[in-house]
C-alpha cells in the first residue's frame, strides 16, 4: 500500500518518504545525516529501501544533509540541473555524491517521480509527484511564491498532496522579520500564504484530491491550527465538508512517525 512519511518540515528543515514498504524515494534532505536516520529508524524505514533522494532547490532547510547521507546510504541524488549547480557551489554535494539531472521523469524500482517546476528564489527549483508501484500518485508541492498552472495540473492528477500554507500574511506583516524578508516572502517567488493555498484546494478537491496535508507552515509568521482552520472555513463556505469531502491536516515540524496510506 502507498504511503507518505512526513519526516521533517518547516525552516528548520523538510523531508518526506514515499514509497511503501518495500520501497521509496525521499524527498529533500533538510536536517543533519544523524536526524534523518533516527526519524527513519523511528517510522520503521530501513534506509536501504530508499531508492534515491530527489531535491527541490539549494535552500539549507531543503539539503543539508545530502552530502553525508546520500553518501553513506550509496543513494543518488537527482535535482535540476540548477539545484545540483547551486548545490555544488554552496558545498551540499561532492563530487562523492552519485547526481543526476532530472529534466522530466525518472523511474526508479517500480516507481516513477516526476518533475515540475516551481517559482521560488532559487536557482532552478521544482516539486515532485511520486507514482507508485499500484500507481498511486504522490504531489509535494512547497516553496511556490504563486501557484503555477503546471503544479495545479500536478496535484489534480495525484491522490494525495502536501500544499505549502506558509504564512498567514497579517502574522508576517506585523512580525519581526526585515521589511526586505517580508517582502521575498510575498513575492511571487517566496511562499504561499494560508488565503492563497485555501484558494486552490476546492479545485484539488473535485479532481480526486480527497487527501490534503499543509506543509511547510512558518514558526514564526503562523500557526498550524491557523493554517488548517483558513483552508477548511474556505471549503466549508461553498459547502465542503471535512472528513466527508476531503481529509485535511498540516505536516508536523517535527518527526510524529505517522503513515499516511492513500
Amino acid at each position: 500500500m502507498a504511503k507518505v512519511v512526513p519526516l521533517f518540515s518547516g525552516s528548520k528543515g523538510n523531508s518526506y518518504f514515499v514509497g511503501s514498504s518495500g520501497e521509496g524515494v525521499l524527498i529533500d534532505a533538510g536536517r543533519s545525516a544523524k536526524q534523518l536516520d533516527e526519524a527513519l529508524d523511528f517510522c520503521g524505514i530501513n534506509p536501504r529501501s530508499i531508492g534515491a533522494v530527489f531535491v527541490t532547490h539549494e535552500h539549507v532547510d531543503h539539503c543539508s544533509a545530502l552530502r553525508v547521507f546520500a553518501k553513506k546510504h550509496g543513494l543518488k541524488i537527482y535535482a535540476s540541473a540548477g539545484t545540483l549547480t547551486a548545490m555544488a557551489e554552496k558545498g551540499y554535494i561532492s563530487p562523492e555524491n552519485d547526481c543526476e539531472v532530472i529534466s522530466d521523469a525518472v523511474d526508479i524500482g517500480n516507481m516513477r517521480v516526476i518533475r515540475c517546476d516551481t517559482p521560488h528564489d532559487a536557482r532552478e527549483s521544482c516539486c515532485f509527484q511520486v507514482v507508485t508501484a499500484d500507481d498511486r500518485r504522490a504531489a509535494i508541492a512547497t516553496d511556490l511564491g504563486v501557484m503555477t498552472d503546471s503544479v495545479r495540473d500536478l496535484i489534480r492528477t495525484s491522490d494525495f498532496a502536501v500544499v505549502e500554507s506558509n504564512h498567514d500574511i497579517d502574522m508576517l506583516r506585523n512580525g519581526g522579520y526585515p521589511y526586505n524578508v517580508k517582502q521575498r516572502i510575498l513575492s511571487d517567488k517566496g511562499h504561499l500564504s494560508n488565503t492563497a493555498c485555501a484558494s486552490e484546494l476546492a479545485d484539488f478537491i473535485r479532481c480526486g484530491v480527497f487527501r490534503l496535508m499543509l506543509g511547510h507552515i512558518s514558526e514564526n509568521n503562523n500557526r498550524p491550527e491557523l493554517a488548517v482552520n483558513t483552508s477548511v472555513s474556505a471549503l466549508k463556505q461553498i459547502g465542503m465538508k471535512r472528513d466527508l469531502d476531503f481529509t485535511i491536516s498540516d505536516v508536523p515540524a517535527e518527526c510524529s512517525g505517522k503513515s499516511i496510506l492513500f
